[in-house]
């Protein structure tokens, strides 16, 4: 592909694959790799991709049916988006070898799965120093892939191997306890079980247990019947059939994440130190993956000092992950691998998806300058308003329960002007509960002329969890440090903090901003919106009360980029037409 000023390596190679490669680890241990590279003499720069899934379902063809879209292979792992390895016969034909190799514990690998362990990042060092001994490479190794292959990579990348020079690396999550596992210190527990049972069962993955390891089994056993009996756990049964039976199939893995309620020495082990990041870096996701990937962008772009780009795209999963990003790849490959000088590290480092208006923005740093972080405060009746607070403004409450699981909603009058807003969200809500918790769950949603809703992204936290980091919180980017639990005192009103995950939207005149609070899941049902759903529900009966007043003014402090000058109006103007 090329134009005036834009070029990729030329589609010249023939592809030559060399299958179930076993590459020997310092311990012994084999990990077994498929080698897609040029069917031609010389040498080539190669690319690293390691995964814990079935390799069969990584790098083989998607079938396309003309009238339904794509359609997989029987037998394939699964569709469409979980091909998270791109299309090595793509980088072949344009110069590079490509080999997608299975973590320990993994597939035909030996050994066991550590999930993003010491010893796993070891190993991905270890084949990247081995690639770039081999016959046909000329040293220079860049890494690749989305999603787990892309949060390797940083792990990876923060050691700095010598021959590692490059990582393509979007949708990839730094931060497992936040972005995965403990929204807001709240267990997502579906996507726990899921991510397992629909995954590792192809990827033939043997986990091994952390918290043996470091506990021992007695105290670890102890530890996974205890949490079995908590009123919250024991409403779900598949988890309580977890901490029973810890050695059981996948339950090893499960239990560790389980067991680690708080933000601990396990999380800590498996979480990349960015600042130590020298290679040049391409980061992003979507906005669709705000309960996984999404977050990790902006935390990874604020972290890494060196070369870096990133590219924030539309709701809406990749057909096969970067295969519509094969050429931005190739790009950013060419660059930092054959030494092309084709000037990508001097066009706009951000590119952002505008949604509600199918185009794209760049930017030169996130936050965008030019951001006005602008109140809007709830009141009475559900009204979301720039409007500060009428004198003896007071509350309003739900109930949640088991039985009955309640809600606020608060939406602005509508939009006089078409309103961007793009950037990190907060809403400090001024509450009490009747009982000791409050498992907050908000989602904020654009709301069409006629009444149709978009959800655009959301928020958690767990009330006993509230205390922030004041060194590393922004006011519009709270830090909680998830450390430990400070129970409510029931009735009285506190100040939570909670982060809403990044969005960027343009509302149009006449549509309508809206937040919804709640203490449970609530979606529009969608593929993306699965990702990362089931959250804890708490078990004992409570009613919450959000106050609004001069004292207690809960709102909701949005980042707007464009529009609204004037601001809403309440009286329901319009403009003149």
């Amino acid at each position: 592909m090329f134009a005036l000023t834009w070029k990729t390596s030329e589609r010249k190679f023939k592809v030559r694959v060399d299958r179930s490669i076993r590459i020997r680890m310092s311990d012994g241990i084999h990990l077994d790799a498929d080698i897609f590279r040029p069917n031609s003499e010389g040498k080539f720069p190669a690319l690293v991709s390691a995964h814990p899934y079935s390799k069969e379902g990584q790098t083989e063809p998607v079938k396309v049916n003309s009238t339904s879209g794509v359609v997989p292979h029987p037998g394939e792992e699964r569709t469409r988006g979980s091909l998270e390895a791109g299309d090595p016969y793509f980088f072949a034909r344009h110069g590079y070898a490509h080999v997608v190799v299975n973590l320990r514990g993994t597939g035909l690998s030996e050994g066991f799965f550590e999930l993003l362990g010491k010893k796993e990042v070891t190993d991905v060092c270890e084949v990247i120093d081995w690639t770039a001994n081999q016959s046909w490479c000329n040293g220079n190794i860049g890494m690749f892939g989305v999603s787990y292959f892309a949060m390797i990579q940083y792990m990876v990348a923060a050691r700095n191997p010598p021959h590692l020079k490059c990582i393509f690396a979007p949708w990839g999550t730094t931060d497992l306890y936040r972005d995965m596992f403990y929204h807001g210190g709240t267990l997502a527990w579906r996507w726990l079980l899921g991510w397992a049972d629909t995954s590792f069962v192809y990827g033939n993955v043997r986990p091994m247990s952390w918290t043996e390891k470091e506990w021992g089994k007695e105290k670890r056993d102890s530890a996974a019947q205890s949490l079995s009996k908590q009123p919250d756990i024991e409403a779900i049964p598949e988890l309580v059939n977890v901490l029973k039976s810890p050695d059981e199939k996948f339950n090893p893995y499960k239990i560790d994440v389980l067991l680690n309620q708080f933000d601990s020495a396990y999380w800590e082990e498996r979480r990349a130190s960015l600042k130590d990041i020298k290679v040049p870096a391409y980061l992003g996701a979507d906005w669709g993956i705000y309960r996984s990937h999404l977050p990790a962008a902006f935390r990874n772009w604020e972290n890494i000092s060196s070369q870096k780009r990133m590219i924030i795209g539309p709701p809406a999963y990749l057909d096969r992950p970067l295969y519509q990003l094969q050429y931005e790849s190739l790009r950013w490959f060419d660059r930092w691998l054959k030494g092309v000088e084709n000037g990508v590290e001097n066009e706009p480092p951000i590119r952002l998806f505008v949604m509600g208006t199918g185009g794209w923005k760049e930017a030169e740093n996130w936050p965008l300058p030019q951001t006005r972080w602008t109140p809007f405060y709830l009141h009475e009746y559900g009204l979301l308003s720039e409007r500060e607070h009428w004198p003896n403004e007071g509350s309003d409450s739900f109930f949640d329960s088991p039985w009955s699981r309640g809600y606020l909603e608060y939406l602005s009058p509508q939009l006089v002007e078409d309103t961007e807003v793009i950037g990190p969200i907060v809403a400090n809500i001024y509450a009490s509960t009747t009982g000791d918790e409050i498992l907050w769950n908000l989602r904020l949603f654009e709301q069409s002329v006629d009444e149709k809703r978009k959800i655009l992204t959301g928020g958690w936290l767990k009330g006993s969890h509230r205390a922030l980091d004041k060194v590393r919180s922004k006011p519009w980017q709270p830090f909680h440090p998830h450390d430990k639990a400070e129970p409510l005192e029931p009735n009285t009103p506190y100040e939570f903090n909670i982060a809403i995950v990044p969005t960027g939207n343009l509302f149009r005149a006449g549509t309508r901003i809206g937040l919804r609070i709640s203490c449970s899941d609530y979606d529009s049902a969608s593929s993306l919106a699965s990702i990362g759903s089931g959250h804890l529900l708490h078990q004992y009966p409570t009613r919450i009360t959000v106050y609004h007043n001069e004292d207690q003014p809960s709102h909701l402090l949005l980042p707007i980029t464009a529009g609204n000058i004037l601001g809403t109006y309440i009286s329901g103007g319009k403009p003149y037409v």
